[in-house]
């Protein structure tokens, strides 16, 4: 297990199970893009109505299904479109200090999956459901290590925000520019090999936090659709 950090104080305490003989990827799907500059009002009509172009990883059939919440919002402040995230409690039995989007698996009493993101996002942040517009969606997402079929809904949030961490799930709840996970220091690509194939996996160092994993991957392709790159790697989430 291999801790990960930069020489800028970018990255954090999250442990990453790199495997022997990884290697440094490629510069990010928005590398040759100048103007990265993205506002709520465009981000919205990009992902309004939009459905999955189809499952990113090699479902076996056996994943335990999952909605996440990928909530979109303008600083009150400086007016920059911000997307929320989640560290998640050392008092989980796993994934502890990882940074992900507020979500979880699907209760039998949920309708949909839809409705597991908001009841999660209730539950580990106190969203009010009332503030939550849907969008659209990104691609589903196969986890490897949890066997999760994750169903990322993009939605934006209206009026300010009154978020309080549930401490049982919650570390800390992380406001992040979109600006910033488009900075060249903050994205950073490796090769895995895993069962013989080469695996691509994500990484955006945050100052005191490490992004990578399927939130990672889900960030990758919410920015490359923001700013229509093509976003068809070989890579897989392993989380």
């Amino acid at each position: 297990m291999t801790p990960i950090g930069t020489s800028n104080g970018r990255g954090g305490p999250q442990e990453i199970p790199r495997p022997d003989g990884w290697c440094l990827g490629e510069l990010p799907p928005w590398a040759s893009v100048a103007d990265r500059s993205l506002t709520l009002d465009h981000l919205v009509s990009v992902f309004d109505g939009r459905e999955p172009d189809g499952i990113r990883g090699r479902p076996r059939g056996d994943e335990r299904l999952a909605g996440v919440l990928v909530a979109l919002y303008d600083d009150p402040i400086g007016g920059q479109p911000h997307v929320l995230l989640t560290r998640r409690s050392p008092q989980l039995d796993s994934h502890t200090h990882e940074v992900s989007f507020p979500g979880g698996r699907q209760d039998p009493t949920d309708p949909d999956l839809w409705a597991t993101a908001l009841r999660e996002a209730t539950e580990e942040v106190a969203l009010d459901p009332v503030d939550v517009r849907l969008l659209g969606r990104l691609d589903p997402l196969v986890t490897v290590g949890s066997r999760s079929l994750i169903h990322p809904y993009v939605a934006v949030l209206d009026g300010p925000l009154n978020l309080v961490p549930n401490p049982d799930e919650v570390e800390a709840i992380l406001h992040v520019p979109l600006s910033e996970l488009l900075l060249d220091e903050v994205y950073r690509e490796e090769e895995w090999s895993r069962y013989g194939e080469p695996w691509i996996i994500t990484f955006f160092e945050l100052v005191g936090d490490t992004v990578w994993g399927a939130t990672a991957a889900m960030l990758r392709q919410l920015l490359a659709v923001a700013l229509g790159v093509d976003d068809h790697r070989n890579y897989r989430a392993d989380s």
